[in-house]
């Protein structure tokens, strides 16, 4: 019996070339609609019992970023829960893997999904929480929803629904600060929106004290996923169009890109102080921060604030680092189509860009795991801890 390879399903991407011969089961990956932009894969095997069964995506090479293949060994799972790591060669031009199990069905990946039915879950537990508006900001090219959460504080009674008046879920009440995180930008980049997991699940336990302290200081802004469709079709970078969103930010339209349209309308009605827009860095085996020191409008004060929070995140999760990143663009040389630049300069804010790898880290490495779910949920629930004393440092240096 040969293998049977299938990616027709939510967040699937591979091409089958050959499936013939278990030692040399031939793949390609596609390239996002309407662009050239490839590197995402996932997809389900079947038939693999009994035999040892060799994967080769053929076109490795000629993927967007091909010192993304370097050390980077495939996610997989035999269940959909639980992801590991297969031991994975690149060549320079083909990724190579093999599996010799009593397993029939297997799932692999570039990174561990996240579907757009947990991202439906993630949302849905979310609205239900205490203190928490949820709210469609408009549809995409083909019809999902673009979701927004506003997080507001919770009272010693846990906030009762009917204690929230409807003008204040709507972003009636006047915060000291507008906290805004957004995530998967890039629908690839499936890590963010575990990240974006693990930050609610800690902001929305009413016995956190620190959440409970944070959500007192700030009006809390979160679009879980600004890419449903390319979440869906199984992207690297683009919505249904072909459009990368992060070069977007400058003049969005609906027509053109109203993930970006729609959230950027809703940030020019709240107002800015912190924004956090979470990624995933092909090649990078690396936490890092890229900041926004090429705008025109960047400061002493704002750089010492960005200095200020990438060490103290260093210091609570250690799976973060400051050492390795982008190169620092210099003064007024930004793109000012991406999305931190543009927020950095229109908001006069501190707006930050997180990447996470696909790989494993190097400072901190777990083979068997890689980077994961679990450690990126892990760093969600952290940044917590980070912009509660960011914004308490902000505070009293105002009030001083």
């Amino acid at each position: 019996m040969q293998p049977v390879i299938s990616a027709h399903f939510d967040s699937g991407n591979i091409e089958v070339v050959d499936s013939s011969q278990h030692e040399n089961i031939r793949l390609r990956i596609r390239t996002d609609a309407e662009s050239d932009f490839l590197q995402w894969f996932h997809f389900h095997a079947s038939g693999l019992s009994g035999q040892k069964n060799t994967f080769v995506i053929e076109n490795a090479g000629a993927t967007t970023y091909p010192k993304g293949w370097e050390n980077y060994h495939v996610a997989c799972s035999v269940d959909r829960q639980t992801w590991t790591r297969v031991p994975s060669e690149f060549d320079g031009t083909r990724l190579r893997w093999s599996t010799e199990a009593d397993i029939d069905t297997m799932w692999f990946a570039y990174f561990a999904p996240y579907s757009m039915e947990q991202h439906a879950d993630l949302i849905s537990a979310a609205a239900h929480a205490p203190g928490v508006h949820h709210e469609v900001l408009g549809l995409t090219h083909q019809g999902r929803t673009i979701d927004y959460l506003n997080v507001l504080p919770m009272t010693d009674s846990d906030l009762a629904a009917d204690e929230v008046s409807n003008e204040a879920l709507k972003g009636g009440r006047s915060a000291t600060a507008q906290l805004w995180i957004i995530a998967r930008q890039h629908p690839g980049e499936s890590m963010a929106e575990w990240f974006v997991e693990g930050w609610l699940d800690r902001l929305l336990d009413p016995d956190d004290a620190t959440s409970y302290a944070l959500r007192q200081l700030a009006d809390i802004h979160i679009v879980p996923n600004m890419n449903p469709d390319g979440s869906f079709l199984g992207h690297l970078r683009t919505n249904a169009l072909g459009v990368n969103l992060n070069r977007e930010w400058a003049e969005p339209s609906e027509e053109r890109s109203p993930e970006v349209f729609h959230v950027l309308e809703r940030m020019q009605r709240t107002g800015i102080t912190l924004a956090l827009d979470v990624h995933g860095d092909e090649a990078l085996p690396y936490n890092f921060i890229a900041g926004t020191e090429g705008v025109n409008s960047w400061t002493d004060d704002r750089n010492r604030e960005l200095i200020n929070f990438k060490h103290t995140w260093t210091s609570i999760n250690p799976d973060f680092q400051d050492h390795h990143g982008y190169p620092i663009n210099q003064p007024g040389k930004a793109n000012m189509t991406i999305c931190s630049n543009q927020l950095a300069e229109q908001f006069n804010c501190l707006a930050m860009t997180l990447e996470m790898p696909f790989k494993d880290t190097a400072n901190a490495p777990r083979p068997s795991s890689g980077w994961s779910p679990e450690r990126s949920v892990r760093l969600g629930a952290s940044f917590v801890d980070v912009v509660y004393l960011a914004l308490t440092k902000r505070l009293l240096i105002k009030g001083s």
